[in-house]
């Protein structure tokens, strides 16, 4: 090839020509291995950093199962049978408790919820002053391991819990200390007192918000049902209940009596002593009422001093022996108000499901009411003179 040829395939290319590979031709390191994935164990100080992440993810997950059951409960009875049983099932634990301090708001919250079968076999009550020594200079979760006698108070009655850990949770209302979650393990090593309870920490004060939350739920439905003054139930419940109890015992075939009663010179103790008395008047007749009667029974304020007494599976007369019983009782315990001791008493009118011109509730309302103020109008004639 002449220079003219030459020229002329550097200006035009030459596919005769070999294609240079600049790759192919950078001059190449030995040692440079074609593979240069690299690998390296962690040191141990990272690996216990990874374990205890890893451990951290698994623990905050059942703490979230957990929160997720709880929080959108507004039942209390549901609230602590689902605290109570899914903290021991989820966390794996053993046994799960709770103590209440005598006389708190989580004491009235928990009384009337006896009838559960979780909840008597996992509460107890406790005197304050015990919760003052667990608590006294921290506001956290408290551990124990080994010999659990320094915490044998807050301890289930059997034997075998005298020894292992366990974990004491104060669950607090309005920010006030109320009771504690508690919890047991035969193992010394698993609420060991050095260990974070951070976790611990969050989750009662998630418990302590959604048991404020679900309180002030049933005190809402509680007062929608009940008369905030004597506890009893308001007119509106009553004649839910009326209607419930007269339907069940005209199907049945059985005994319903109803007693209507009014205070005996009510206004008068209002004029001479203040309405406050008054109140309390009421309240202390609406107690004594409760105090002589059965579960079954139901007390219903009616309106102003009149209360209604719902008495299922009861004929008139004995309804009668209990009225009688009521009148002695507040005879033989008037009403105390600094120095002074007021009387009190009740008048009252009994209609039974038996009686004549029963067909519906109302009527068990209206013939009692009748009786009652032929009562009240022979109480009157014979001051009368």
């Amino acid at each position: 090839m002449n220079a003219a040829d030459d020229k002329k395939s550097k200006k035009t290319g030459d596919p005769g020509r070999l294609i240079r590979d600049p790759v192919a031709e950078r001059p190449q390191r030995k040692d440079v291995k074609e593979n240069l994935t690299i690998k390296t164990e962690p040191s141990p100080e990272l690996a216990t950093i990874l374990q205890r992440l890893r451990e951290n993810e698994k623990i905050h997950q059942k703490f979230y199962i957990l929160e997720s059951r709880i929080l959108s409960i507004l039942n209390l009875q549901d609230f602590f049978e689902i605290l109570l049983t899914e903290m021991g099932r989820i966390f794996i634990i053993p046994f799960v408790w709770l103590s209440v301090i005598k006389k708190s708001s989580l004491a009235d919250l928990i009384n009337p919820l006896i009838h559960s079968r979780i909840i008597i076999e996992k509460t107890q009550f406790l005197d304050k002053r015990q919760f003052d020594r667990v608590f006294a200079n921290t506001n956290s979760p408290v551990l124990f391991s080994g010999d659990l006698s320094g915490c044998s108070v807050f301890l289930p009655g059997s034997d075998k819990y005298r020894s292992g850990s366990m974990a004491i949770a104060p669950v607090r209302i309005d920010g006030e200390i109320v009771g504690s979650l508690n919890q047991w393990d035969p193992s010394p090593r698993r609420f060991k007192p050095d260990l974070d309870t951070s976790f611990l920490d969050q989750l009662m004060i998630k418990v302590s918000l959604c048991l404020s939350n679900v309180a002030a739920h049933e005190k809402l439905k509680y007062f929608a049902f009940h008369d905030p003054l004597t506890g009893c139930l308001n007119r509106r419940a009553f004649e839910t209940a009326l209607s419930r109890e007269f339907s069940r015992a005209k199907r049945h075939f059985r005994d319903l009596s109803l007693v209507f009663m009014d205070v005996d010179k009510f206004k008068q103790i209002n004029d001479h002593y203040g309405h406050d008395v008054g109140d309390k008047a009421l309240a202390y007749i609406a107690e004594t009422i409760q105090s002589l009667v059965r579960d079954e029974d139901i007390l219903a304020r009616y309106a102003g001093d009149e209360f209604i007494l719902i008495l299922p599976e009861t004929p008139a007369p004995k309804a009668d022996i209990l009225i009688r019983r009521v009148r002695s009782c507040l005879n033989d315990y008037p009403l105390k108000h600094k120095d002074s001791v007021i009387p009190l008493s009740v008048s009252c009118g009994i209609s039974s499901i038996h009686s004549e011109n029963i067909e519906r509730a109302a009527d068990l309302i209206k013939i009692a009411d009748i009786a009652l103020y032929s009562e009240k109008a022979r109480k009157t004639s014979a001051i009368i003179p």
